[in-house]
């Protein structure tokens, strides 16, 4: 298929945001800041080389220091990283790309040792998740969280305005709101791993309650298309939902209803089983009427079907952004691909970061 046959190099626009191609870039947790969890010198080289991409979304980055689940996870909390942001947001427009920032609270995927002083992490209930964290030491099982109490909700609210606030000042073109992947929201929207029986738990419209109002909250400082989420039906981190079609055909329906940019959908299991929970995903995407971005598994061929079927309008790639840089432009040209090395995906230096060769370097 030449490059203008292949509908992955259509132009699309997202409001006002033009991307020249339908790739993009997966949000990608690295484990490479620095102290007090700032993006360092390297993370400006590593976006910038992918700035190829139609769009790229930043690794996931705590909202808070509570919103903190792994060693050297970036934050978009306090005036330092702020400024280590700028960086990197500066490095990729330079480059001619477009980033949007993704917005991370983890709940109860957490451990003491990265709270303050030592405390429990939080989540919607008093329940442990049965999965591991990545520590100084390596992978480890997380801590026992407690629940939040009614009254601490606003604050959470409170610091997605404010991290979405400081994404703007770190010159960031758009935020996505991270509700997948068993973190808060995700936590909050399943029946698995939320038991309240508040404004918050109990009915999908209680559960996904603090979904919708973490958006509201960005939508006080950004225009709507430039507002996306990430979603997650399938089990991911110990949350799991009696009945995920119902759950998300009703998110969907309330996100719709804000006007947001996008919905960014991982299909099935993440690196697993597209098909891990019956969920029309089809119908989904026919029931929000801003872009959908397809996630999990894709290849080229796969990728280009889907948007010419129209079931998708843009397509996340993760771990093949990992290992090439210049994926678009080796999609462009059906050139091999550099295949990535697990190794180095989570701590380190350059290494399997920033030294993947782009095809100029490899010839």
């Amino acid at each position: 298929m030449s490059e203008n046959q292949d509908p992955l190099f259509q132009p699309f626009s997202l409001g006002d945001l033009t991307l020249p191609n339908r790739l993009v870039m997966a949000p990608l947790t690295r484990n490479r800041a620095a102290e007090r969890e700032v993006p360092g010198p390297l993370a400006a080289t590593y976006y910038a080389q992918r700035a190829g991409a139609g769009l790229l979304i930043s690794e996931g980055s705590q909202i808070s220091r509570e919103g903190q689940g792994y060693l050297s996870t970036p934050g978009i909390y306090s005036p330092e990283q702020v400024a280590g942001w700028r960086k990197v947001t500066d490095a990729v427009h330079k480059a001619g790309g477009r980033i949007f920032i993704q917005l991370w609270h983890v709940g109860r995927v957490s451990h003491v040792s990265l709270q303050e002083n030592g405390a429990a992490p939080v989540g919607p209930s008093a329940l442990r998740a049965n999965t591991k964290t990545f520590l100084s030491s390596g992978f480890a099982d997380v801590s026992e969280p407690r629940a939040l109490d009614l009254s601490e909700i606003p604050r959470i609210l409170r610091d997605y305005e404010a991290a979405a606030r400081n994404a703007k000042e770190a010159g960031f073109d758009g935020v996505e709101l991270h509700g997948a992947n068993g973190y808060l929201l995700d936590q909050f929207m399943k029946d698995g791993s939320n038991k309240r029986h508040d404004a918050y738990g109990g009915s999908i419209e209680n559960r996904a309650r603090l979904t919708v109002e973490a958006v509201e909250a960005v939508l006080k400082v950004w225009d709507k298309s430039r507002v996306g989420i990430r979603l997650s039906p399938a089990p991911v981190n110990d949350a799991a939902d009696s009945d995920p079609q119902a759950l998300f055909s009703h998110v969907v329906e309330r996100l719709d209803g804000l006007g947001i940019g996008f919905i960014h959908m991982i299909e099935g299991a993440t690196q697993g089983d597209r098909n891990a929970v019956p969920v029309d995903y089809a119908g989904l995407r026919r029931s929000f009427r801003g872009a959908y971005i397809a996630n999990n598994g894709y290849d080229h061929a796969m990728a280009s079907e889907a948007v010419a079927s129209g079931r998708a309008d843009l397509v996340a790639f993760g771990r093949l952004y990992i290992a090439n840089p210049d994926l678009a432009e080796r999609f462009r040209l059906n050139a091999p691909l550099n295949a990535p090395d697990r190794a180095t995906f989570y701590g380190g230096g350059a290494e399997g970061y920033t030294d993947y060769p782009s095809l100029g370097q490899a010839a």
